[in-house]
C-alpha cells in the first residue's frame, strides 16, 4: 500500500534536485562547458563518470565492457536477502530511502543503469586536482576491491569520496564542500536571524507559550545570532 506520505516527500525531493543540479550541486565552474556522451566507445577503463541524478551529480569508474562501480545508497539490502532484487536497477525511491537510513553498497551496474537515463561527463574533475589521476588501471583496480557492502554519510562518505579516493589518492567532496559553504552563509546571514524570530513568534501565538514549542525556537534563534 503507498504511502501518501512517502509519496509527497519523494516529490518534494525530486523537485528539489532541479535546483540542486542546477545551482548548488553543479561541478561546472561558471565559463567552463562539459562535454556529454552517452557512447560508451568513449569510454576507458579507470575513467572517471559523473552523471546528474536525484539531489546530487553521481559518480563512478568505468571498469570496461560497460561496467561502471560506483557507491550507491540503497535501502533494499537492509530489507531483502534476495539477489535477484538488489541487483536491478536502484530506483529514486530506493536511493532516498537508503541515504536517509545510511544503507549503501559499492555496486557494479551497466553504464545505462548508472546514467539512469542522464548524459556522462568524463574525467572533468582532473582539472580540479593538483596532482595527476593515477594510471586508469590502478583506478579500476582500486575500484574493483572495495566493491560490496560499505558506510554511507551523505556529506562526508559518499560516491564522491569513493571516486577521488580511486582516481586521485585522497577522498574528498566538493559537493559536500559547496553545500557547507552555503550552509555557512546561510547561518551567518542576520536575516535568518529575524526569519527564525518571526517564524518562532508565530508559532508560539499560534499554539501558545508550551516549552516543545518556545524552548526550541529561542534556543535556533539564539544559536543563529550567535553565529552571525
Amino acid at each position: 500500500m503507498k504511502s501518501p506520505l512517502l509519496d509527497s516527500l519523494f516529490l518534494f525531493l525530486e523537485k528539489l534536485s532541479l535546483v540542486a543540479n542546477f545551482k548548488l550541486f553543479s561541478m561546472t565552474d561558471e565559463g567552463q562547458e562539459a562535454t556529454y556522451y552517452q557512447d560508451i566507445s568513449y569510454f576507458k577503463r579507470g575513467d572517471l563518470l559523473q552523471v546528474s541524478r536525484t539531489l546530487f551529480v553521481h559518480f563512478g569508474i568505468y571498469l570496461g565492457n560497460n561496467k561502471v562501480a560506483h557507491l550507491m545508497p540503497d535501502i533494499l539490502p537492509a530489507l531483502s536477502d534476495d539477489k535477484c532484487l538488489t541487483e536491478k536497477v536502484v530506483t529514486n525511491k530506493r536511493l532516498i530511502l537508503g541515504v536517509l537510513a545510511k544503507v549503501a553498497s559499492i555496486r557494479v551496474d551497466t553504464v545505462q543503469d548508472f546514467a539512469y537515463g542522464g548524459s556522462i561527463v568524463v574525467n572533468q574533475m582532473d582539472s580540479s586536482f593538483n596532482t595527476k589521476p593515477l594510471p586508469n588501471e590502478e583506478v579500476a583496480q582500486r575500484a574493483e576491491k572495495l566493491v560490496g557492502a560499505t558506510s554511507y554519510s551523505l556529506l562526508w562518505d559518499n560516491c564522491e569520496h569513493f571516486v577521488t579516493y580511486c582516481r586521485y589518492g585522497c577522498p574528498v567532496s566538493f559537493q559536500t564542500d559547496k553545500f557547507c559553504e552555503t550552509v555557512k552563509r546561510i547561518i551567518r546571514d542576520q536575516r535568518s536571524v529575524i526569519a527564525s524570530a518571526t517564524s518562532g513568534l508565530v508559532l508560539i501565538l499560534c499554539l501558545g507559550l508550551d516549552p516543545s514549542i518556545t524552548l526550541p525556537s529561542l534556543l535556533i534563534t539564539f544559536t543563529l545570532w550567535m553565529a552571525s
